[in-house]
C-alpha cells in the first residue's frame, strides 16, 4: 500500500511562490496533487529552505572572539578568522580529532532538520579526510548535501592532480578559496580535472576586496560565493557568464567586509542564493538570513524566500525540489500560522521572511 498524506492549509505553492489555501497529497514522498479548498486550518505549507553555502566542520568552535573580552580589544580580520592554511579556523581544525569532528557536524545536520533546512553545500575543508568526515556524519542524516572537496595545503606549489582526483571521485565537485589564497597552478589543475569529470567548480571572490574577481572569473566557475565587494562592472561580467552567486549577509557582518550589492545582482538578471557559512560565526538558522535580507537590504519578502528556496536547488541542480508543484520531490515544512509569534499576520510569506523563527515549525517532511 503507498504511504499516503493529505496536509491543509495556505500552500506557498509553485516557482512564482503563489500563496493559495487547499490542500497537497504527499504520496511515497511525491506531491501528487494541490488542489485549491477553503478551510480552517492554520497551517502553512511551505517549501524547506536550501543552505547554499556552508563551512560545517567548523562546527566543533563556535565562540571566536570578536571584540571586547575584559576591557581588552582582541582584533580579528577575516584572514585571521578564515584563510587558509593558518587561519583560527584551520588552525583548530587541524587538532580536532576525526570522531569529534564527524559529532559535531552531525549536530550542525540535526540544527538543519530542526529550522527547516533540507540540502546544503559545504565547502569541505581537509582533502579526502574532510570528504571522509562529512560522509560518515550524513550516514544517520536525510539531509541532501553537495560535498565540494578542497585540495589541503593550496599554498604549497606542487602537484595535486592524484589528490583531486579522489576528490572528485568521493565528492560532487571542487570548492576553492579565493583566487589570491594560492598558487594559481593549482586552480587552473583543480579546473581542468572538475571539467573532465563534469563536477562543479565554485570558488570565493570579490569577499573582502574586489582584487580576486577577475582572477576567479578567467576559470569561468559554476558558482562564485560572497562577490560582497563586486562593482556593476563586475556583475556585468558574471550575469553574461551567467554565473550564479550564492551569498552570505550575517557572515559579511560579522567578519566586517560590508553588505553584499544583492539588489544589483538581482537587477543584472544573476540568479542569487543564500548560505550561513561559517558554523564557527552563524548557525544554520536559514529564518536570520531571510530576516536580515528582508529588513536590512530591504529586499522583497517573496525574493528572499525565493532565494533561501527555489534559486538554491536550482543552483545546486535539486531540479525537483525547492517549490512546492506537482511531480517534485516533497521536502515541506508545515509551520504553525496561529503561533504566538505568527497570529496575526496577513502574508504568510512575508510573516515567515521577516519574523518566522524554528519554534514555529510543526514538522519537517524531507
Amino acid at each position: 500500500m503507498p504511504c499516503q498524506q493529505t496536509i491543509y492549509g495556505k500552500i506557498i505553492y509553485g516557482p512564482e511562490a503563489e500563496v493559495i489555501e487547499g490542500y497537497i497529497l504527499v504520496e511515497d514522498g511525491i506531491i501528487k496533487e494541490v488542489e485549491e479548498k477553503r478551510n480552517d486550518s492554520g497551517h502553512i505549507i511551505a517549501p524547506c529552505f536550501v543552505n547554499a553555502h556552508t563551512h560545517i566542520g567548523d562546527s566543533i568552535y563556535k565562540d571566536p572572539v570578536l571584540g571586547k573580552v575584559r576591557g581588552h580589544y582582541v582584533e580579528r580580520d577575516l584572514s585571521q578568522l578564515v584563510q587558509p592554511p593558518h587561519g583560527l579556523k584551520h588552525r583548530i581544525l587541524a587538532r580536532t580529532s576525526h570522531k569529534k569532528m564527524v559529532q559535531a557536524m552531525k549536530n550542525s545536520l540535526m540544527d538543519m532538520n530542526n529550522t527547516g533546512t533540507y540540502a546544503f553545500a559545504d565547502f569541505r575543508e581537509g582533502g579526502i579526510k574532510g570528504v571522509i568526515a562529512l560522509k560518515e556524519a550524513l550516514e544517520s542524516s536525510d539531509i541532501n548535501a553537495k560535498i565540494f572537496g578542497r585540495p589541503g595545503n593550496c599554498k604549497e606549489k606542487r602537484d595535486i592532480s592524484e589528490e583531486l582526483e579522489e576528490l572528485l571521485i568521493n565528492s560532487d565537485g571542487l570548492g576553492m578559496s579565493g583566487a589570491n589564497d594560492m598558487d594559481i597552478t593549482i586552480l587552473e589543475t583543480a579546473r581542468q580535472h572538475s571539467l573532465k569529470r563534469n563536477k562543479t567548480f565554485a570558488i570565493h571572490a570579490g569577499e573582502s576586496s574586489r582584487d580576486d574577481i577577475e582572477k576567479a572569473l578567467t576559470f569561468d566557475p559554476d558558482i562564485l560565493i560572497h562577490m560582497t565587494k563586486a562593482t556593476n562592472q563586475d556583475l556585468r561580467g558574471v550575469a553574461d557568464m551567467d554565473i550564479p552567486v550564492v551569498v552570505c549577509p550575517r557572515s559579511n557582518f560579522i567578519t566586517g567586509v560590508g553588505m553584499a550589492p544583492i539588489i544589483e545582482m538581482l537587477d543584472n538578471g544573476i540568479k542569487v542564493a543564500v548560505g550561513t557559512d561559517n558554523v564557527m560565526l552563524n548557525s544554520v538558522n536559514m529564518f536570520a538570513e531571510m530576516e536580515l535580507l528582508s529588513k536590512i537590504f530591504g529586499i522583497d519578502d517573496r525574493q528572499v524566500f525565493m532565494m533561501c528556496t527555489l534559486m538554491g536547488a536550482a543552483i545546486l541542480g535539486l531540479e525537483t525540489t525547492g517549490s512546492i508543484l506537482e511531480g517534485n520531490i516533497a521536502k515541506i515544512m508545515i509551520i504553525n500560522g496561529n503561533s504566538n509569534n505568527l497570529t496575526g499576520i496577513k502574508d504568510p510569506i512575508s510573516g515567515i521572511v521577516r519574523r518566522g523563527r524554528p519554534d514555529d515549525i510543526l514538522s519537517v517532511i524531507i
